[in-house]
């Protein structure tokens, strides 16, 4: 993260502000084309359960699901956001495609941080308005419409920390990172990279120690009212949820192929209901006294998946390669229909090869390290336990489109220019 000599461009509030309201005017079309009043994704239920619960008494159900509880974040978010009526699914699909429209201007600010002109910031908030991965995670009610900006206002923190320096600026960072992990537990997984203000050798060790460890003790702080609340409840260290092992046995268990090979919506919805007759009837044979424990019942689907990776090693390969694929593959499952899939294939790769060249020609070397290592990060964790397409997105679409279009200006930019 190496500071240039050209200071970043200055983006006035007032066109944020324009950039905010263009993606939110259209991510409530996309989801009054698909009905304000109602949800298609299966896990809103759920959160709408819990948020209305939170209204109404203030306080959380200890056991919401037989298998697992989900995060706080989203929830708490309903609630608020619903004035006291997440039932509303008309209120809670405005207030979650007004949050998920944060994603444009702030990768405007990303941009104009990371490659110092304000054209290419400017054109990268604008992509991020209609940008198809954005819209498909932001006019529903799912956790992702508020997942993608706390990851956003993180990096964009301690980018800025990390520029000034500024420990208040790290702390800050780390506590947003906190509340990314209790909307998304895989958010813990970034946490290692909040020490990434070691290596600014800009500033003197002790300086980058400061940054470092104040961004650590944000994060720590932001997960602490959470984790002592589950202390409180369970009698166990669980920092955010236990839903790790029912995620990591849905990702391996002897099911889990299927999910991959499905050929429409009904195939995905038969291999969901697969896996949770498996998981249930599984969990049926272990003892009370760990089915009474969040971590234990967690630890147990770990091992039922392990077992089953176990009993069939060739069929764990195919199973590992075909989620690496699925992370990494340019279009989405084939049950879209071919022209969306045609469409969004040329689309990715075109930001694959574009942000290829924008990784290679980065101002910032540091920076792009850094967004490389979130890449790494959450393709190995996800690979491990569950791959689906909407995962994906938060973590690699913002990458894709901030060094994509890098790639895009100097390589078209230079062509057009020497025509010119």
């Amino acid at each position: 993260m190496e500071l240039t000599a050209e200071p970043a461009p200055r983006i006035s509030g007032r066109v944020l502000l324009l950039l905010w309201a263009a993606a939110f005017a259209v991510r409530l079309a996309v989801a009054s084309y698909g009905g304000l009043d109602r949800t298609r994704f299966g896990d809103a239920p759920y959160d709408v359960s819990i948020a209305e619960a939170l209204a109404e008494t203030g306080r959380f159900p200890v056991r919401p699901n037989a298998i697992f509880f989900r995060p706080p974040g989203y929830p708490v978010f309903l609630a608020a956001a619903s004035l006291g009526q997440p039932d509303r699914i008309t209120r809670d699909k405005i207030a979650s495609a007004a949050a998920s429209a944060l994603a444009a201007p702030l990768l405007a600010a990303l941009s104009a941080r990371l490659f110092r002109r304000r054209s290419l910031a400017l054109s990268t908030g604008g992509a991020a308005v209609i940008h198809p991965g954005f819209l498909a995670i932001g006019a529903d009610v799912m956790t992702e419409t508020i997942f993608l900006p706390l990851l956003l206002v993180a990096g964009l923190l301690l980018l800025a920390a990390a520029d000034r320096p500024s420990s208040n600026l790290a702390l800050a960072a780390g506590v947003v990172l906190a509340l990314a992990a209790l909307t998304r537990p895989s958010a813990l997984a970034l946490s290692p990279l909040l020490l990434s203000p070691l290596h600014e050798r800009r500033w003197p060790l002790r300086a980058r120690a400061h940054l470092a460890a104040a961004a650590v003790l944000g994060f720590v702080l932001g997960l602490a009212p959470w984790t002592v609340r589950n202390a409180l409840v369970f009698h166990e260290l669980i920092p955010v949820s236990d839903e790790g092992g029912a995620s990591f046995f849905d990702g391996n268990s002897r099911e889990a192929g299927r999910m991959y090979d499905a050929g429409d919506r009904k195939d995905v919805e038969a291999v969901v209901l697969a896996l949770h007759r498996d998981k249930v009837e599984r969990l049926k044979a272990l003892d009370p006294a760990v089915l009474a424990s969040p971590s234990r019942r967690s630890l147990a689907l770990v091992r039922f998946g392990l077992d089953d990776l176990r009993a069939d090693p060739q069929r764990a390969g195919r199973l590992y390669l075909h989620k690496l694929w699925h992370w990494l593959r340019p279009y989405p499952t084939l049950f879209w229909g071919l022209p969306v899939v045609l469409g969004l294939g040329a689309l990715y790769t075109a930001l694959y090869v574009f942000a290829g060249i924008g990784f290679a020609r980065a101002p910032r070397r540091g920076a792009a390290l850094f967004a490389a290592s979130v890449l790494l990060i959450s393709m190995v964790l996800h690979v491990g336990f569950l791959v689906l397409w909407r995962y994906r997105i938060p973590y690699v679409d913002p990458i894709l489109l901030l060094f994509g279009l890098s790639g895009a200006s100097d390589t078209l930019g230079r062509r057009w220019a020497q025509r010119s």
